[in-house]
């Protein structure tokens, strides 16, 4: 557990917009300067730096690879969201699914957040860090019998339904049970968005949501029903997004839809859940942040006239760009006409470049001040497709010394795996100028865990 506990609140505003200088033969590349800015680190000398605490202390302390997390952006992330909504009564539900580190969730938990949730090990983490049940948000697509039983005895403050199948399970287990149930619709809006395909889920094809117009027909089940309440209708349009436009049309389909129901009875609804998915800037280039302040107004204006509170779900623009990777260069080598830099962490680290072709910015922790390089920066799992860059253009690093991986704070160690037998990453946490480890590095037992060579042997 970590034992960072000091709150620091202030601080720059960390969501100013990157402006791309430009190579010699016109392509844009990274301003360095400004995503060390937007991830809250600084270059104090030759050593990158987080807090005050030099990287290479760190790598050098609990080796590598290892995850960082700097305490002061997410709770900067965190007010200012807050800030763009203060228009309307709001909550600020986290999305677990970004990044499950017991010491994140506490860090949101001291914050006054909700949580929000997809499966019954979120649910229990949650718990875990200190959030009181009424606190969380249980949402997820494929809810098992056993996952909706925990989360109406555990007293989870709303479960959002996305299937009339689910919805009906879930009055099943309530009436078994006689407990009351608040719930929500999350509502598939239909709205496509401009984002990878794996991660869009307000548009008609994806699996996500009960379709428009099917809403009608499940507020009636619930109405009917004596331990079901609809208490929210809920939305969530997909992740990594840039435009504000989507979240209108979603959240006017969402009041559409309130006003139907109230039509025809059903007046219980006092909450509208827009989700999250508000992009962040990777690079600068293909991937800019959004206008957080320009979509809290936008949706501010349409609900100010109601009585409605509104949740939010963000997860990567909280945590995205305060969390980075630290690796170790294992070998220079030199094939095919290209160099790469072997590293001792790949996509069973950090998926996100093999599985959407993700970009992450690679910086030296100690410059050496080398002319720059074309490199393949690789991962040591047995996969052409194990990289973390491709044809990235970078100081000229040798073996032994150690690289930050920026941007890796949401979606990074929660997706890593064991691949290749590979123990996973430690956790640590950055805060007001000192670091604890939040995770210990798994080792090669605990890959063992659990498991018997020969599970069919006779007594």
């Amino acid at each position: 557990m970590c034992v960072v506990r000091k709150p620091k609140h202030g601080g720059s505003d960390m969501g100013q917009g990157i402006l791309m200088p430009k190579r010699s033969n016109g392509a844009s590349v990274p301003n360095t300067s400004a995503l060390v800015a937007e991830t809250g680190l600084a270059r104090v000398g030759s050593s990158l730096q987080m807090s005050g605490v030099r990287l290479s202390h760190i790598a050098e302390a609990v080796g590598t690879p290892t995850y960082v997390y700097h305490a002061e952006v997410i709770r900067e992330q965190y007010h200012r969201l807050s800030a763009a909504f203060a228009g309307v009564s709001h909550r600020i539900c986290y999305a677990v699914k970004a990044n499950s580190s017991l010491a994140i969730l506490r860090l949101f938990q001291e914050l006054g957040a909700g949580a929000d949730l997809v499966s019954a090990g979120e649910m229990h983490r949650a718990l875990a860090a200190g959030f009181a049940p009424e606190q969380l948000v249980f949402s997820g697509v494929g809810k098992t019998a056993t996952e909706l039983r925990q989360a109406i005895e555990t007293g989870v403050g709303q479960i959002n339904v996305e299937s009339q199948e689910e919805l009906t399970r879930l009055g099943d287990i309530a009436q078994e049970l006689d407990r009351p149930v608040s719930l929500g619709l999350r509502v598939n809006p239909d709205i496509p968005t401009a984002t990878h395909p794996y991660i869009a889920t307000g548009d008609s094809s994806a699996k996500f949501g009960i379709p428009m117009e099917q809403a009608a027909l499940a507020g009636s089940y619930i109405q009917r029903h004596p331990k079901l309440t609809l208490s929210s209708l809920a939305m969530h349009l997909g992740s990594q997004l840039v435009e504000v436009e989507p979240y209108v049309r979603g959240v006017r389909s969402l009041l559409e839809i309130n006003d139907a129901l109230r039509r025809s009875g059903i007046d219980t609804v006092n909450v509208v859940d827009v989700g999250g998915g508000f992009g962040i800037p990777y690079d600068g280039v293909s991937e800019g942040g959004i206008d957080i302040d320009a979509v809290g107004e936008a949706v501010c204006e349409l609900l100010r006239p109601t009585a409605l509170e509104v949740v939010i779900e963000p997860g990567r623009f909280l945590v995205g760009n305060a969390g980075v990777l630290l690796t170790e260069v294992q070998y220079r080598k030199h094939a095919g006409g290209k160099t790469f830099l072997v590293l001792d962490c790949g996509m069973n680290d950090l998926l996100r470049p093999a599985l959407y072709r993700a970009y992450h910015h690679v910086m030296e922790l100690e410059t050496q001040g080398r002319p720059e390089e074309d490199v393949d920066v690789v991962g040591p799992a047995c996969e052409t497709g194990d990289y973390l860059a491709l044809g990235r253009r970078m100081p000229a690093v040798e073996a032994g010394e150690r690289l930050a991986v920026l941007g890796a704070g949401a979606y990074g160690f929660v997706m890593s795996s064991n691949y290749n037998s590979r123990p996973r990453a430690a956790e640590v946490l950055v805060d007001g100028g000192r670091f604890g480890v939040a995770r210990q590095r798994e080792t090669v037992a605990d890959l063992l865990r659990g498991e018997t060579p020969d599970p069919v042997s006779s007594p």
